[in-house]
């Protein structure tokens, strides 16, 4: 049985640890507010230029631009988008086991694909399983802004442009609640599968419609990984804030059982005193 000076200890050490987990809850919920802002408000300006991008490809049958066209796939790039730290919960376990499972299922060697890697921890995960990093960006701060992602984001782009990869697609973890994240696959490139997410507007283009597009769908994809990004963000502060919290909560239950064996075995120490001081006093008589 842990005598009252260790158990002290623990409840000591405990409440520290509660106090970390709990500063840093708070922490990841005021990144959070800010990430999910940033997501919202980088809304707009995707559904405004997927409109433009939409208008011109589905506007006319004469339209061809490589990014629009489907060809044989001899090999395919994952951008997988995960943490540079821990203490997410499943945030990144989720993601990195879908893309795993995804290429083991899809290639039988490894010359057919190959991973850029947005985060250190998934790029550990895929080096430690001999999945070939083709490219990797970490230490991106808690807010990204586009600057930081723009050299990867336009390099993955134009690897598909020079025929390095015949198709490309994107892994993160989408933000549905602060509770509650779901692991996503977007198909980035080609671009198959473009909708505008309202009534598609009639434009005028100059110098072409053919000029537009050779600037625009790059940006276009260009935008849909730094989208992709930004959701994921929200989602890693949401997913850690949830995380410190439960770690919170079970110091917090530790710390209850703890004090009432603390309370019991002062009381039996207390006891066992009683009773020998009354032997004792018995004795002499």
């Amino acid at each position: 049985m842990a005598s009252l000076r260790d158990i002290k200890t623990r409840i000591t050490s405990t409440k520290k640890t509660s106090q970390i987990t709990k500063a840093m809850q708070m922490v990841s919920a005021s990144k959070l507010n800010r990430a999910e802002t940033n997501a919202k408000a980088f809304g707009p300006y995707m559904d405004k230029i997927q409109e433009v991008v939409a208008s011109i490809a589905l506007g006319s049958t004469d339209i061809t631009h490589p990014m629009l066209q489907t060809r044989p796939v001899k090999r395919t790039g994952y951008i997988v988008m995960s943490s540079d730290r821990g203490l997410a919960g499943a945030y990144n376990s989720n993601v990195l086991r879908t893309v795993y499972q995804t290429i083991n299922k899809r290639h039988k060697s490894q010359d057919e694909y190959a991973v850029i890697a947005i985060g250190r921890i998934g790029r550990d995960f895929f080096r430690k399983r001999n999945i070939p990093v083709y490219s990797e960006i970490t230490g991106l701060g808690d807010q990204v802004s586009f600057a930081e992602i723009k050299d990867i984001a336009n390099r993955a782009v134009s690897m598909f442009e020079d025929g390095t990869f015949d198709e490309l697609y994107v892994y993160y973890n989408h933000f549905v609640s602060a509770i509650s994240q779901e692991v996503t696959e977007k198909k980035l490139l080609p671009l198959t599968e473009i909708a505008p997410t309202t009534k598609i507007t009639s434009y005028e283009f100059e110098p072409s419609q053919e000029g537009i597009l050779e600037v625009l769908l790059p940006q276009y994809a260009e935008s849909l990984i730094y989208g992709a990004l930004l959701d994921a963000k929200a989602s890693e502060h949401a997913a850690r804030m949830t995380a410190m919290q439960s770690a919170t909560d079970n110091a917090k239950e530790l710390i209850q059982g703890l004090t009432l064996s603390y309370n019991r075995a002062r009381q039996a120490a207390i006891t066992q005193e009683i009773t020998e001081i009354t032997a004792g006093a018995s004795a002499q008589e």
